[in-house]
């Protein structure tokens, strides 16, 4: 599948050409670039950053060096989102989100395709994803709702969203060197190291996130599968209730979403 994902792409064919007219010839220029590519390939490099772009949600979203691939796993988590997202705009007209690691762009720009009154901020502290999640939502149709800002967390937000998401680290630093090579090699480092247990963000997000937030307002969190009880006591601890949990294609526990009780 790699093979024929690498050899349509630089090729410019198809699966359907290959069939239809399997005695097509190739241009000398895509000959280089394939074998370049499967070199590549070879080497350990994931196939969809050699191509460049990875499907999520529907959306084609082009990939850099310090962004996650998003994954399929996620798309759960956009899917716990989608109701809130539209019962803000059903009861407020419109549903302001905040997306923290934002990396592509993956989970606020397929909330936006959803939604058409929704708006995004999408928040990491890399300049390169900036520019690459701004570039897709450009590439998408939705730079009037998506805005791209540079921030350590909550650092540099101010107002207040109805839904906050995030995918954010969660592998523990120890467990760094047992990933896959593709992970481990070519995936950005502080995407995925999460501190001594893996939960440092959770803790950043449960303490400054009720300041964030709107009355009836979300938030909802990508985790390991075996996070679900550290998650869901840090938030809790923080004064958040748990409202949902979901786990992914797998079975395996992947979102839990909260909500933050207003007082009086």
């Amino acid at each position: 599948m790699d093979a024929r994902l690498l050899v349509e792409h630089f090729s410019g064919t198809s699966r359907t050409d290959a069939i239809v007219d399997p005695e097509r010839s190739v241009a000398a220029n895509a000959v280089v670039a394939i074998d370049q590519a499967l070199e590549r390939r070879i080497a350990g490099e994931p196939v969809h950053r050699i191509l460049g772009f990875r499907e999520f949600y529907g959306l084609r979203l082009a990939l850099s060096s310090e962004t996650l691939e998003p994954r399929p796993d996620t798309e759960t988590l956009v899917d716990a989102l989608l109701p809130f997202v539209k019962a803000a705009v059903s009861r407020d007209g419109n549903c302001r989100i905040l997306d923290l690691g934002t990396g592509t762009g993956a989970i606020a720009l397929a909330l936006l395709s959803a939604e058409q009154q929704a708006e995004a901020t999408g928040v990491d502290i890399s300049e390169d994803a900036l520019a690459t999640a701004q570039a897709n939502a450009n590439a998408l149709g939705f730079s009037g709702r998506f805005t791209a800002t540079r921030s350590d967390w909550f650092g540099g937000i101010s107002g207040r969203y109805h839904v906050i998401a995030s995918n954010p680290p969660y592998i523990s630093t120890d467990e760094i060197e047992t990933l896959q090579t593709e992970v481990r090699t070519f995936d950005p480092l502080r995407a995925l190291d999460g501190g001594s247990d893996g939960l440092d963000a959770y803790r950043i997000i449960a303490k400054h996130g009720a300041d964030h937030l709107e009355p009836d307002g979300i938030i909802a969190v990508e985790i390991g599968n075996t996070q679900k009880l550290e998650v869901t006591q840090l938030f809790e601890n923080a004064g958040f209730s748990l409202v949902n949990a979901l786990a992914d294609l797998a079975g395996n526990d992947r979102v839990v979403v909260f909500t933050y009780p207003q007082k009086g």
